[in-house]
């Protein structure tokens, strides 16, 4: 399938920016915080702590505004703007990693919580553009291509960072080495952002008038009165906290996990980037076979993959079988993810696609609450860190039956009078 140059822009941007996701939040930047932690004589729990309430943070911050932030991106002319907006907060926020002494953690810790609500914030509007690049048709499959480039793209910046650290063939200090990480973050992150600014306009919008902030509480006050009226579209966001709530723990939670049955951090990093590789293709796959056999069945069949994944940790001893379980969640984690998103953009009106795309961003963020806390109590209770994730099999059961009952019908179909 040819891509059209605003549907490549857009996959392009997922390449950009999902760097952001392995170099910041998940492998060097909590690296470089608890180091800079220890420096100013802060106990190694007390650091970890500190990280993630500053994640928790960020991230209720940009769920809190993502309704009413969406709402205002709905008039015309709207979208671009605060997605340039947040895009900029992230990326000078990144590069200010760069200028932060080597005791002041809590400034460091600031820099991320607002770095962290940029690209959160960017990706509310990104996911958004999806309706204004292309057609219901061929929904699933330039979102699947979003996240499988995306996964793809993350690898490059990293494997680089990797080799520079692993073999000194730079000769810098490890300071300097990690400030160069963040600086091609930011960099990356910043180029690949640029065929979307200058190639993709909001096609589907509500018309400008003179008081859009006003009149966009007023909107989404009446949504949220009408909330019967949406249906089809709650009865998703219900059944995809759920599910999503289990695909997501089983990401944060997997580092811990692999500690527990005696894995190395050098081991750890290697399956990441290899899950990363793994995705790539599958998520490629899911998109083609979702033309073939529809998105629902799709997302079931990966919510089944998942189901499977819990019932196998249930088995785990030994390295291989940690191996083993990353590589089935390599096959189904991207799919899951950009289906979702595109079988979304589907249900809702397009002209308030940011509206109710602030709402999945919600239901995305807080379903991080429920799952490691059922994984953690669990393991708590039995003694057994496998008997954990495990139990997520109940997220996934129930989110997979309130799926069945969503309807795939056109976004104008799903306003009930």
């Amino acid at each position: 399938m040819k891509l059209t140059k605003q549907e490549k822009s857009w996959v392009l941007q997922d390449w950009g920016n999902s760097v952001y996701s392995i170099m910041i939040t998940t492998a060097i930047l909590p690296i470089y915080f608890k180091s800079i932690a220890s420096n100013a004589g802060i106990a190694d729990n007390v650091s970890t702590a500190y990280w993630g309430y500053a994640n928790s943070i960020g991230t209720l911050l940009i769920s809190l505004l993502a309704p009413i932030l969406g709402t205002i991106a709905d008039y015309q002319f709207f979208k671009k703007r605060f997605f340039s907006l947040f895009t900029w907060i992230g990326v000078v926020f990144t590069v200010a990693f760069v200028f932060v002494p080597g005791d002041q953690w809590l400034l460091l810790l600031g820099f991320y919580v607002l770095s962290l609500i940029g690209f959160a914030g960017a990706n509310i509007f990104y996911d958004s553009f999806l309706v204004d690049v292309t057609t219901n048709e061929r929904m699933d499959k330039i979102s699947s291509y979003g996240y499988a480039f995306g996964y793809l793209g993350s690898c490059i910046p990293f494997i680089a960072f990797i080799v520079c650290q692993a073999t000194g063939i730079l000769p810098v200090s490890q300071t300097t080495l990690l400030n160069g990480a963040f600086l091609l973050t930011a960099i990356w992150w910043v180029v690949f952002t640029i065929p979307l600014w200058r190639n993709v306009q909001q096609v589907y919008y509500i018309p400008h008038d003179k008081k859009p902030v006003r009149n966009s509480f007023l909107r989404l006050g009446k949504t949220l009165k009408n909330i019967k009226q949406y249906r089809n579209i709650v009865l998703f966001l219900v059944a995809y906290f759920f599910y999503i709530d289990g695909v997501d723990t089983i990401f944060r939670m997997a580092s811990s996990y692999g500690i527990d049955l005696g894995i190395s951090d050098t081991t750890l990093i290697i399956v990441l980037l290899v899950t990363q590789l793994v995705a790539f293709p599958f998520t490629i796959i899911y998109g083609q076979l979702a033309k073939r056999f529809g998105g629902k069945s799709l997302i079931l069949v990966a919510i089944s993959i998942y189901i499977i994944i819990c019932i196998y940790a249930i088995f785990m001893k030994t390295a291989t079988d940690f191996w083993i379980l990353a590589m089935l969640v390599g096959t189904s984690q991207g799919g899951i993810q950009a289906l979702s998103r595109s079988y979304f953009g589907k249900i809702i009106p397009k002209t308030r696609s940011n509206e109710f795309y602030g709402f999945y961003n919600i239901f995305g963020k807080f379903s991080a609450i429920m799952g490691p806390a059922l994984m953690g109590i669990i393991a708590q209770l039995t003694g057994h860190t496998q008997y954990g994730v495990a139990s997520l099999v109940v997220l996934f059961m129930i989110g997979g039956v309130l799926f069945l009952f969503v309807k795939e019908t056109p976004a104008e179909e799903n306003l009930v009078s």
